[in-house]
């Protein structure tokens, strides 16, 4: 039977076609499961799970642990800038060490993180969404606000005997209760803020109006913020390394690797299991590459040759894995905080989306995602299933055998991916991504669908560039239906000619409204939430 006339069968015998598609499972029209009132429901691919699980006691029998983690979370890197993402050499930057890392593991096209930094980095470290953790938009110059009252991935699994070591960038929060070595980590060698805090001040091309004036430059070094960046141990106070100067900025990223290095090659023989969450300084702007990387990108720019960077860094981490006998014991996670800085361009990255960082379309938050362990994930796996920053912490929970640790007295927005991750051809176990633009709901994706209600616009006269951090707010008087597979620029509304979907995704967004009753939003920063410190202190 040909194509024709097997869809002219189909719309003849509509049963035939219901009975058919009543076992086979659907990203849309499947239904999830709620195991408890206070965690996000999922699906539940039996099949999938039962491999997992057996996979993973066949891993314990023979390894004698539980596995390690290892996540390498870089900033402002975009979507499409690893050559196995469609950028390496065709846009300038080789990136040859993630293209095999993908290639022979899981590569995520649909990782989703939050739109700016510190609520992906918040939302990563607890499974919660940023209106939950309250983190809405990343803390600038000494503001407060950060993770206190939340429990951290490194917290449950310090409890769980595992060790755990933050390297690089944090920006969670300068205030003591949030740092690192107070929320879960053994150690922190990084620094607490942003790069360009550390960097754009000092260069007379971005700021000659304060390199040049005495007055300004001693006004900006008495501000609140700390210039240097630290070294901690759990519950000790953050102690100076070395003021970030923009000589001193050029190597963070070769500095903290090598404590990186360090830390794997300590831990080798040692049946504990571990945690290294290894944040880099590159790409976010502005980037001052090193000397041995200074103009050695075939685009000879320093966002591209901060990449060449990055890509060797990985490397040296994963070798320092295999020459110590830990690459098998060790899940590697490798993604990117938010999508590129646009209107830093061309010192930003690459994304085929729209718009950028700042924003919820998707070039905002549609990020890189690969999954590598040797010997549990499939090589050569590709899959589109949705996958969030949130859905770390349940699941690297699970594969540590510490479900059991998730918090029960809040809301959990993360599912457990270890079915998707273990089983060879695993599926998403994620219905919906949820977009929030700080504290505004602005989307909602189920399968190939995202209908938005709000946005960023990014436009020539609202935005200074293509996206990012300008532009107007805008809410729809209806709301817009895309479907990314067929418009991933999202610039096609589709919603008059698929309303059979508008009821899936009503459903889908009441449910999640109404998980606030019960566990309401949360502020930390700006002035209303000082007002509710005050008010309560």
């Amino acid at each position: 039977m040909d194509a024709v006339s097997a869809q002219t069968d189909l719309l003849s015998n509509p049963s035939r076609s219901e009975e058919s598609a009543v076992s086979e499972f659907d990203p849309i029209a499947s239904p999830t499961t709620r195991v408890a009132a206070h965690l996000e429901p999922s699906f539940i691919h039996a099949g999938d799970v039962d491999t997992a699980q057996r996979k993973i006691a066949d891993f314990v029998a023979r390894r004698g642990k539980r596995p390690n983690f290892l996540i390498y979370l870089m900033d402002d890197v975009g979507w499409g800038d690893f050559g196995c993402y469609g950028g390496g050499v065709a846009v300038g930057a080789p990136t040859p060490n993630f293209d095999k890392l993908a290639r022979g593991g899981l590569q995520l096209t649909s990782c989703y993180s939050e739109p700016s930094c510190s609520p992906s980095r918040a939302t990563m470290m607890t499974g919660r969404i940023p209106n939950r953790h309250g983190l809405h938009r990343p803390p600038m110059y000494g503001e407060p606000g950060g993770l206190q009252g939340e429990l951290t991935i490194a917290e449950l699994l310090s409890q769980a005997g595992y060790a755990t070591q933050a390297v690089g960038k944090w920006h969670m929060g300068e205030s003591e209760v949030s740092q690192p070595q107070n929320v879960g980590f053994d150690d922190f060698y990084g620094f607490l803020s942003v790069s360009d805090m550390y960097s754009e001040w000092r260069d007379p091309h971005y700021f000659p109006d304060i390199v040049y004036s005495a007055a300004r430059s001693e006004w900006i070094k008495n501000m609140p913020f700390n210039r240097c960046f630290v070294h901690a141990t759990r519950g000790g106070k953050a102690e100076n390394v070395e003021e970030v100067t923009i000589p001193v900025l050029s190597l963070l990223d070769e500095k903290w690797c090598q404590y990186s290095e360090q830390f794997i090659q300590r831990r080798a023989g040692n049946p504990q299991p571990w945690l290294l969450y290894h944040c880099t300084r590159g790409a976010h702007f502005d980037n001052y590459p090193s000397e041995p990387f200074l103009g050695k990108s075939p685009a000879r720019h320093p966002y591209k040759d901060t990449l060449l960077e990055l890509d060797q860094i990985i490397r040296r981490l994963t070798d320092a894995l295999a020459q110590t006998g830990q690459l098998e014991d060790t899940l590697i996670f490798i993604s990117s905080d938010n999508g590129p800085h646009m209107e830093t361009w061309p010192d930003a990255a690459f994304t085929p989306f729209r718009s950028a960082k700042g924003s919820t379309w998707e070039g905002g938050v549609r990020v890189p995602g690969i999954l590598h362990w040797p010997g549990m994930i499939e090589p050569g796996r590709q899959s589109d299933g949705l996958f969030d920053f949130n859905d770390i912490l349940p699941t690297l929970l699970a594969l540590a055998g510490e479900s059991a640790r998730l918090p029960s007295d809040r809301y959990i927005d993360g599912v457990d991916q270890s079915s998707f991750l273990l089983a060879p051809e695993g599926l998403s176990n994620r219905k919906y991504h949820y977009y929030w633009l700080q504290d505004n709901f602005s989307a909602l994706r189920c399968g190939e669908y995202k209908l938005m209600r709000m946005a960023i616009s990014d436009n020539d006269t609202d935005a200074a560039g293509p996206g990012g951090f300008t532009g107007v707010l805008q809410q729809f008087a209806y709301s817009r239906l895309y479907n990314l597979y067929l418009d991933p620029k999202e610039t096609h509304n589709y919603l008059t000619r698929k309303l059979a979907y508008v009821e899936a995704f009503q459903l889908g967004m009441r449910a999640h409204f109404q998980t606030f009753r019960k566990y309401p939003p949360k502020k930390v920063m700006g002035l209303a939430a000082a007002d509710s410190r005050q008010e309560n202190g």
